[in-house]
């Protein structure tokens, strides 16, 4: 792969992982340097994607948030409603910052929240029209963009990246979530 060459005219490494690895065992031989040409690229592709999605909502008039809040209520599927629990359980994010969202959402005409009926402590939350299409316009230009930014990969790269991105994760996930020391045996 040929180095790139950087804004101000600099020859950047095609893939620098490599370099950063190679120095450490130049510097410290022995010290556990397999992961860096895995574990870097995954850091630098999340804020290059970050970086791009930003640019792409502010455009589209919608912060990261809300996307995620219109987005989980409307692939739900009609009547596009779900109570704060289940918004909360679908999107990780906390009640309290779920309840901000909504708070946030209403105010902005998004979304109505009703009081659920299993319940006085439960609160159904549903896309109004303008959020309704808010997120059917947002979500076409998000999502075509990020095509665009994959679709350098064939649709069989794309499928091995994807299963061995879902290996990754699930084994990180056992041994981040429980208890050290819990999960050791390696990837499944």
């Amino acid at each position: 792969m040929a180095d790139a060459v950087s804004p101000a005219g600099d020859p950047v490494p095609a893939y620098p992982a490599a370099e950063i690895a190679a120095a450490w065992q130049r510097e410290r031989p022995g010290t556990p340097t397999e992961s860096i040409e895995v574990v870097t690229p995954i850091w630098r592709l999340a804020k290059l994607f970050a970086d791009d999605r930003g640019r792409v909502l502010r455009a589209e008039g919608i912060d990261a948030a809300t996307l995620d809040l219109l987005s989980v209520i409307r692939r739900s599927g009609p009547p596009y409603t779900l109570s704060t629990r289940e918004i909360a359980r679908r999107t990780l994010v906390t009640a309290g910052a779920i309840s901000q969202r909504v708070a946030r959402a209403e105010r902005d005409g998004l979304v109505r929240r009703t009081p659920g009926a299993t319940g006085r402590r439960t609160v159904l939350v549903s896309l109004t029209a303008e959020g309704h299409a808010l997120i059917e316009r947002s979500v076409d230009v998000v999502l075509g963009r990020e095509a665009a930014l994959v679709s350098c990969l064939s649709e069989s790269e794309r499928a091995s990246l994807i299963g061995l991105l879902e290996k990754l994760t699930a084994d990180v996930r056992l041994r981040t979530v429980e208890p050290e020391g819990a999960a050791t045996s390696g990837c499944p």
